[in-house]
């Protein structure tokens, strides 16, 4: 190759005559490759900088919490790393169109024959690099996974990534056909059909079911769930901001699956302990015809005189945070400065 021209020349078994009415360019063929990659390289850096700086920050789900935030960022990594790779594929297509197009006379002749069977070094660079990209982007993700304590997924009953944080609201999730609400049992196990969270709180959300499958999916805080009857699934998140969000299921659960949806909201913490203080005493006569507080619930738990406290499924517990049927789970004790819950010993 001259190192002057940059071009190529061809010879040997793989090269090719011009085509009829083509005179090949003085000096050979082009390097190609010379030619596509600062293209290549200025449509991708051009795509990553825009992306990260114009569309990145609002990518859903958003940031009303750190599992939401997670997301976001996981995702706008996920689409620099990509990006790069669809751009080469489009910038070689375009380039092979435009230089090899039929209407082109001196349009250069594509290599051909035994030259254009192996090339050692493409396969090796190819091979190395999808490497390279497979094993980083499987560290990046288990590391997302880890350090966020499950990013707002499900982890079961006995989860193995926990908040750091001493002190976490407890709430409690129950899905059934085809509503979700929720009991706040550091409040005297209320019960709402409106989730409500404070602001800067660590929250401890467990999932389960009265019937069907369900999924609870608190889209803009980033939570999302399976609930299954008889099984206590846990998930935590940080709330981050004040607003609004929407819960729906996300599980095909029957005829009105796709009206079962409802709006949460995520107040200052003062405001919270107000909302829930207040709510407390209104729904004191209603609470006290539910079901004790507990991890989960058998549908024959209805009420102070039913059935409850009786393991209808006949399995054992898998620890002292998840029981079946409807035990009795672990008193919770509320501490008044943080409107959080804590575990006791007790039962």
């Amino acid at each position: 190759m001259s190192e002057d021209t940059g071009f190529q020349p061809q010879s040997g078994a793989g090269a090719q005559p011009p085509g009829p009415g083509r005179t090949p360019p003085a000096g050979g063929q082009p390097h190609h490759f010379r030619r596509m990659i600062p293209i290549w390289l200025a449509l991708a850096l051009a795509c990553d900088l825009i992306w990260w700086f114009v569309v990145g920050p609002h990518v859903p789900p958003g940031d009303m919490s750190t599992s939401a935030v997670g997301a976001q960022f996981d995702f706008n990594v996920l689409f620099l790393a990509a990006a790069p790779v669809v751009l080469a594929v489009w910038v070689y297509l375009a380039y092979a169109v435009w230089t090899w197009r039929a209407s082109r006379a001196d349009a250069p002749e594509p290599v051909g024959g035994p030259a254009a069977r192996s090339n050692f070094k493409v396969q090796f660079w190819w091979i190395a690099i999808t490497t390279v990209v497979v094993l980083a982007a499987f560290v990046f993700g288990t590391v997302e996974l880890i350090v966020p304590a499950g990013a707002g997924g499900a982890e079961g009953p006995n989860p193995i990534w926990k908040p750091t944080a001493k002190h976490m609201l407890v709430v409690q999730v129950i899905a059934q056909q085809w509503k979700f609400t929720y009991r706040y049992p550091s409040y005297g196990g209320m019960q709402t059909n409106t989730l409500v969270l404070p602001n800067n709180t660590w929250i401890a959300f467990h999932v389960t079911s009265l019937d069907v499958i369900h999924s609870f999916w608190a889209y803009q805080i980033g939570v999302k769930v399976d609930a299954n009857p008889q099984l206590d699934d846990v998930a935590y998140t940080k709330t981050r901001q004040t607003g609004t969000f929407t819960v729906r299921c996300s599980e095909l659960c029957g005829i009105w699956h796709g009206a079962m949806f409802d709006y949460g909201k995520v107040l200052s913490k003062s405001a919270f302990d107000h909302w829930a203080t207040t709510t407390e005493k209104k729904q004191a006569v209603n609470t006290k015809y539910l079901p004790p507080f507990a991890w989960t619930y058998s549908p024959t738990a209805n009420g102070a005189t039913g059935a409850t406290g009786v393991n209808t499924s006949g399995q054992s517990p898998f620890s002292p945070e998840q029981h079946y049927g409807a035990t009795p789970a672990r008193k919770l004790v509320r501490s008044s400065l943080t409107s959080t819950a804590t575990p006791t010993t007790g039962t």
